[in-house]
């Protein structure tokens, strides 16, 4: 079942996205009145499809106008992606026999190429748009919500262990950045590759200086910094065996059977061994310390919810939303760019955290919550916007480098180029598939 909840989640956030896009292309070639051919949610490779307005008899019969429409709308049968075949533009269907003929008014081609810039800017605009919407409508709907860097403390994996941190440590610093939000610990030392951060470490501050090998591990590992959350008595689970203990909210167990206790996941390792037992809790209220019997379930655990610390909720307005969902956006971007500089750099090994649906599927959690699906959305319509933009043949961004060139020069390049740039771009995208594919199996293997 979690399975296939991931794979619906997938299936619909691509849907949504592809679309999108593809209708960015779309809006601004229907503007300017240049032919669309083909408009296909996934690819219709060998000519099959799961649906088409052209070829479907029982709309044809219903809407005889389908038939003869300019464009073709449908659902391909297989779901790498969509398109948007605009006529008369070299693109990957590398339709030779369209390019042979002689130009008409309505294909791309024959447009001035500020329009032709526009119509292939249309999806990564769009991608962004669709990103901010996003944003504006989850401010405005629940606010923002996040746990606060300067009041909490880091449970270090073996990596972070590895760079110098330690258990306890309240990260303060990445250089001269002072981070703001805990979940974004990780990514924030990925992306910046700072020299030192430094750590409040009890009372003492300490200045660990980072070893810049270990970069490409940061991206590769997932929870390298964990909260490490206080043994402090929020409430009880309903059901807790400890229903009508003494315990009230706010109490800080300290120890359990004379074992020291600072943090909840220290606990696990002592109650596994006392499962459907009687222990001591030493517990601090106020001032006060005093000894408590708590029962433990049959699973190990106390049946308390801990309060979790420094937990930060701001509520917006619809206006008030509009402004910070475009911050919440551009930071995004930022964010994803300084990303891409460390995959092109492969000293930081960051080009093995690329993948594939099988890597976004991971991302999407095992439970079906629309707030986490439309947090995810956004942040891969970004991710979409700016990969189409890498001036590769064959992406967005390879179409508008050579508009630009022409704009800038006024030489068109020829058909004859343009058909060897798109083949060149095809092969590079299928090795960065090959690549993809390649390191979501090998994580999956380990």
């Amino acid at each position: 079942m979690t399975i296939l909840l991931k794979i619906l989640q997938v299936v619909l956030a691509l849907s949504i996205l592809i679309i999108v896009h593809e209708f960015g292309h779309y809006f601004f070639a229907k503007i300017f009145r240049i032919r669309v051919d083909k408009f296909y949610l996934f690819f219709d490779a060998g000519g099959a499809r799961l649906f088409s307005t052209r070829h479907n008899k029982l709309l044809n019969r219903l809407f005889p106008r389908l038939k003869d429409a300019d464009t073709d709308y449908g659902i391909g049968w297989l779901p790498l992606g969509g398109y948007c075949k605009i006529s008369g533009m070299v693109d990957e269907s590398m339709d030779r026999k369209q390019l042979a003929q002689e130009p008409k008014d309505y294909e791309f081609r024959t447009h001035p190429a500020w329009q032709r810039l526009l119509v292939m800017s249309g999806g990564v605009l769009f991608n962004f748009i669709l990103a901010i919407g996003v944003y504006i409508g989850l401010l405005a709907y629940g606010g923002k919500s996040y746990i606060a860097n300067e009041e909490s403390e880091i449970l270090a994996s073996p990596l972070a262990e590895e760079m110098g941190f330690r258990t306890g440590d309240r990260i303060l610093s990445f250089d001269d950045y002072v981070p703001e939000n805990f979940a974004t610990l990780q990514s924030d030392l990925a992306r910046r590759s700072p020299l030192s951060a430094k750590v409040l470490r009890g009372s003492d501050t300490v200045t660990l200086y980072m070893d810049h090998a270990l970069i490409g591990e940061v991206l590769n590992n997932a929870n390298m910094f964990s909260l490490a959350v206080p043994f402090v008595v929020d409430t009880l689970l309903p059901g807790s065996p400890n229903t009508g203990s003494d315990l009230k909210k706010g109490d800080r167990i300290t120890a359990l059977c004379g074992r020291p206790v600072r943090y909840v996941h220290e606990s696990r390792e002592i109650l596994k061994d006392f499962a459907g037992m009687p222990v001591v809790a030493t517990v601090e209220r106020g001032d006060s310390a005093f000894a408590m019997p708590l029962q433990v379930d049959s699973t190990g655990l106390l049946g308390i919810y801990p309060a979790i610390p420094g937990i930060r909720t701001r509520e917006y307005t619809v206006v008030e939303a509009i402004p910070e969902g475009i911050s919440m956006a551009f930071d995004n971007m930022g964010g994803y760019l300084r990303d891409l500089k460390l995959v092109f750099t492969p000293s930081t090994g960051a080009y093995k955290s690329v993948g594939s649906f099988i890597a976004i599927g991971q991302v999407f959690p095992s439970i079906w919550d629309w707030t986490v699906f439309f947090s995810i959305l956004a942040l891969l319509s970004i991710m979409l916007g700016i990969m189409n933009l890498i001036p590769i043949p064959g992406l967005d961004g390879g179409h508008i480098v050579i508009t630009l060139f022409e704009m800038i020069t006024g030489h068109k390049p020829s058909e004859r180029f343009l058909m060897a740039a798109q083949t060149v771009g095809m092969i590079i995208l299928m090795m960065l598939m090959v690549l993809a594919f390649g390191n979501d199996i090998t994580r999956l293997i380990r």
